[in-house]
């Protein structure tokens, strides 16, 4: 289930407990409070409810240093549905609601509408009007009403799982790095559009999504990962380049061009796709020439099949 308001949540619904975050990612960090929040419901018999906020806080208060997200809202619905959760409530996050008292929070939507029995969240929570609310005032929100609340660290070892992490990493092209906190290759969504198709006629096709319209995008390079068909869940191996392709002039717009190993054959314009990160190759390069750039993008296509064999 899914929920994208209050006044969607079920007037009978039970006794839940409830997971509260921003998630963007769904991290090993994020799983982590999944976990226990899914242990907790299961030994009460309580359905488990994912809150999180729709669009990112940051770009409500401060959008001038709103991060790049590294999921979609539908996108992280579904990774906390699949990490657990029986249904999602995405709150739409305004100057209103920003304006909450930690109080108004735990009223309207820990007690009003979902019922909480019980709360699992990360540790460093917070909540509330200028983020006054933690996981102390919680709890004692929490005892006066009939729930309990229990703050998860959200430990990787020495590294704290973090989205701020996971983008430091992105931002560096560190793609690796990222898939180890998010336990999973990082990846982006989008429609394929027809290109310039200089990719056919150097015979390496290619699937072209514009970088403009998704998520959060590694910096410019060639990368080994997946192309995987959103409506059919086929995964191919690739070699993905993200730019604007240097060699040639009047390429407007960086995007994600993948070229789906050793295959010509794909229609795949207007079809969703999904592009997963898992190595970086290299970085991008304005090449003397055509030949120079086909002899290179014969050593990437090689070094990607090298990598992706070992990650089936």
């Amino acid at each position: 289930m899914f929920w994208r308001s209050l006044s969607e949540v079920p007037a009978g619904l039970g006794r839940t407990c409830v997971v509260v975050g921003n998630f963007d990612g769904v991290h090993l960090g994020h799983q982590h409070v999944l976990r226990r929040g899914r242990e907790v419901a299961d030994a009460d018999e309580l359905a488990l409810v994912a809150v999180t906020f729709d669009p990112h806080p940051m770009a409500v208060l401060r959008p001038e240093h709103a991060p790049g997200v590294l999921t979609t809202m539908q996108e992280r619905a579904e990774l906390l549905l699949a990490a657990g959760a029986d249904a999602v409530l995405a709150l739409p996050f305004d100057m209103e609601m920003a304006n909450w008292s930690p109080d108004d929070f735990a009223q309207r939507v820990l007690v009003d509408a979902l019922h909480a029995q019980a709360c699992v969240v990360g540790a460093n929570f917070r909540y509330g009007c200028k983020a006054a609310g933690d996981v102390a005032e919680l709890a004692a929100y929490g005892q006066a009403h009939d729930f309990s609340v229990e703050g998860i660290p959200l430990d990787g070892g020495p590294q704290v799982w973090s989205s701020t992490y996971i983008r430091t990493c992105l931002a560096s092209g560190d793609v690796t790095g990222a898939a180890e906190a998010l336990g999973r290759p990082y990846s982006v969504r989008g429609v394929v559009v027809k290109g310039d198709q200089r990719g056919r006629e150097l015979g390496f096709p290619t699937a072209n999504v514009p970088a403009d319209s998704m998520t959060a995008v590694p910096p410019d390079g060639v990368y080994a990962g997946w192309l995987t068909q959103c409506a059919t869940g086929e995964r191919l191996p690739a070699a993905i380049s993200v730019g604007t392709n240097p060699t040639f002039e009047g390429v407007v717009g960086r995007r994600v061009e993948s070229y789906v190993l050793d295959r010509d054959d794909l229609e795949l314009y207007g079809v969703e796709v999904e592009v997963a990160f898992v190595e970086r190759l290299r970085g991008m390069v304005a090449f003397e020439g055509i030949e120079a750039l086909v002899d290179q993008m014969h050593d990437d296509v090689r070094q990607a099949r090298e990598i992706l064999r070992t990650e089936q």
